[in-house]
């Protein structure tokens, strides 16, 4: 059996030819790399698999993605297909949410200004200030396995926790010592907002002007999940209006800027002719509207990252030796569960 690992890192290449010997292990930087008689790859979030992909692969009997995330993954195209789709449901627990804390401490003690200061033709304690995180109220997106450890992390640390969530867990909270509330009430509360929900049709844009508007004033909002939950857009306006002070930011609407520099890709000059020609801009916008908001979103995040406000990683909150390997061993046994015929971690689309 051929077995293609997409966007795979030479330790994790040696691990898999290790383990399945007895198969034919193939490693490609991207897709267009993946011969079109592929039976079985294991893919990364920046993989995106479309009806497009699916129909150039018609021997494609398994996808493996090294995530918990599959909104990567067109999964109904893959079950119409009868492609099965595996993921890794747990890996990471305990890794992004200290992770979630780097970047809120990050932010609470300025530690990007910081490290600039002595650059500064003055120095000054007071523009590198940061202030305490005992007392403060941290407000939670998403109580589930992550967003409980950050809970956990954050009573060591004696704040205040108040969470969001469809699926409440009242005896939890009563034992670790928070409280769940609706969506509003959190916004209007929280010194500091951290998302841990999946990337859903209902959750896409969860932060945007309207719940930026209400929240607390000089709140830090953090995002170790999926970038699509935060309105870039929505974003960059609350942090310029001093309504939002800080940004800790894991993940982005638009990651090409990770691996790429955007000027690139485009110039904010030609961007904004585009925009503001009376009539060249307004054919173009007419002939592919779709195209015109792609490289909107490239500038737009990019100028996110490069603000002194913002904190930011590149989608590496996973990236623990303990966490890869896990990952790897459950990717492990997911290709030979699914060869022996009993597959395991299935995903399915929602319904």
């Amino acid at each position: 059996m051929d077995i293609y690992f997409v966007q795979s890192e030479p330790s994790e290449q040696q691990f898999f030819a290790q383990e399945l010997a007895e198969h034919t292990t193939r490693f490609a930087d991207d897709l267009s790399q993946v011969e079109l008689d592929a039976e079985i790859i294991s893919i990364f979030i920046h993989a995106h698999i479309d009806a497009a992909f699916l129909d150039a692969h018609p021997s494609l009997r398994l996808i493996t993605t090294r995530s918990t995330g599959t909104d990567h993954i067109d999964l109904r195209e893959c079950e119409k297909r009868g492609v099965a789709v595996c993921s890794v449901p747990s890996y990471g627990d305990n890794t992004v949410a200290e992770h979630t804390f780097a970047l809120i401490l990050a932010l609470s003690r300025r530690l990007r200004e910081s490290f600039e200061a002595n650059r500064k033709p003055r120095f000054s304690y007071e523009a590198i200030r940061g202030f305490e995180l005992k007392g403060k109220t941290l407000g939670i997106i998403g109580s589930g396995r992550i967003g409980l450890n950050v809970i956990r992390i954050a009573r060591g640390f004696e704040m205040e926790v108040l969470a969001y969530d469809l699926h409440v867990m009242p005896l939890v909270a009563e034992i670790v010592g928070y409280e769940y509330v609706p969506l509003e009430e959190l916004l209007a509360h929280s010194d500091i907002l951290s998302l841990h929900i999946p990337l859903l049709p209902e959750t896409r844009h969860i932060l945007n002007r309207e719940t930026f508007a209400k929240c607390k004033p000089g709140v830090i909002v953090i995002n170790t999940a999926r970038g699509q939950l935060i309105d870039t857009e929505a974003l960059i306006e609350a942090l310029e209006s001093g309504g939002v002070v800080g940004a800790g930011l894991d993940v982005l609407e638009d990651e090409r800027v990770l691996q790429q520099e955007n000027t690139a890709i485009i110039s904010d000059q030609i961007v904004n002719k585009v925009q503001n020609a009376p009539r060249y801009g307004a054919e173009l916008r007419a002939q592919n509207p779709a195209r015109i908001h792609e490289l909107q979103s490239l500038m737009l995040n990019s100028k996110l990252i490069t603000r002194p406000d913002v904190v930011f990683t590149p989608h590496s909150a996973f990236n623990s030796v303990e966490a890869v390997e896990r990952i790897n061993r459950i990717t492990l046994k997911n290709i030979r569960r699914f060869l022996q015929g009993s597959p395991v971690n299935l995903v399915k689309p929602p319904a």
